[in-house]
């Protein structure tokens, strides 16, 4: 049975309190963007994606998910952990020498739910693409999710991806943009203005759709269902998600300046108590 609208958003702060935590506990780290994107990671999850028990790279019979900007691993392990794929208390080996759970996922020490190393921005559409013409001719009509940064989106290997992915009806593919209009040196417009990405996207022939409410639970399972019923239809599908950059924490909002730094005792202090909870019960 799939977790109801509290349930979700009793995990979204607890994982929030995740990544305060595993942030600061090694002064290293990105906590912006993945507070950003804790809803989405959670609603996937939780309750969009069709997972199997357990974990296997082939990842047959079940829907798959690639992480493209990297960085906001500390919103994906803690998502991982707190749905089965690994014990919740490895969180508290974040970024330290011989870990799993280093700064950018990687593949080789084996950490259930890591499908790519994604530390270079830029590549994760690729792989996903090639994953989901893997299911075409495997006969596996599962999806795949990937995850994109809107600042990472000025990689040019991106668009000869999704040039690549509408040329060749890759309809069993469901890409989002996390459009919080930030990046580590200023907002988008500032750093490198991409102009409409919605329009980008329809010009290379992709369906493109917009969460406009991309830190509300029940507005990105809305969202993302409408996502999932259009696929199968000849073209791949784009989900613009509209979030904010810190969400749930006031002081990192509205500024980019939490891209890639962890905040101090009495930051996270007053952080933690903005995302009570169960007053830590079930932190790691």
């Amino acid at each position: 049975m799939k977790p109801n609208t509290q349930q979700l958003n009793d995990l979204t702060i607890q994982v929030r309190r995740d990544i305060l935590r595993m942030v600061h506990a090694v002064n290293s780290g990105h906590p912006g963007g993945s507070l950003g994107c804790t809803e989405f990671l959670v609603a996937l999850y939780q309750n969009l994606m069709d997972r199997k028990k357990g974990f296997d790279m082939d990842g047959i019979g079940e829907d798959l998910f690639f992480l493209s900007n990297g960085h906001i691993s500390p919103v994906f392990y803690s998502v991982l952990a707190r749905s089965g794929y690994f014990p919740v208390k490895e969180l508290a080996t974040f970024r330290l020498i011989n870990s799993r759970l280093q700064g950018h996922p990687t593949t080789h020490d084996n950490l259930p739910g890591v499908r790519i190393a994604s530390g270079s921005l830029g590549q994760g559409l690729s792989v996903g693409i090639g994953a989901a013409q893997a299911k075409k001719l495997n006969g596996d009509n599962h999806i795949i999710y990937t995850l994109h940064g809107d600042g990472e989106l000025q990689e040019g290997q991106n668009w000869e991806a999704i040039m690549y992915a509408s040329a060749k009806k890759v309809d069993n593919l469901i890409a989002t943009i996390d459009l919080n209009g930030k990046q580590i040196d200023g907002t988008t417009d500032e750093v490198l203005c991409m102009g409409s990405i919605r329009a980008k996207f329809e010009a290379f022939d992709w369906d493109v759709l917009e969460i406009t409410e991309g830190n509300n639970i029940e507005a990105i399972i809305a969202g993302m269902n409408d996502a999932k019923s259009r696929t199968g239809k000849g073209k791949p599908v784009c989900v613009l998600l509209h979030t904010e950059m810190g969400n749930g924490v006031d002081f990192m909002m509205n500024t980019h300046a939490w891209h890639g730094k962890a905040p101090n005792d009495a930051q996270l202090e007053n952080a933690l108590a903005q995302n009570y909870n169960r007053g830590g019960e079930l932190d790691y």
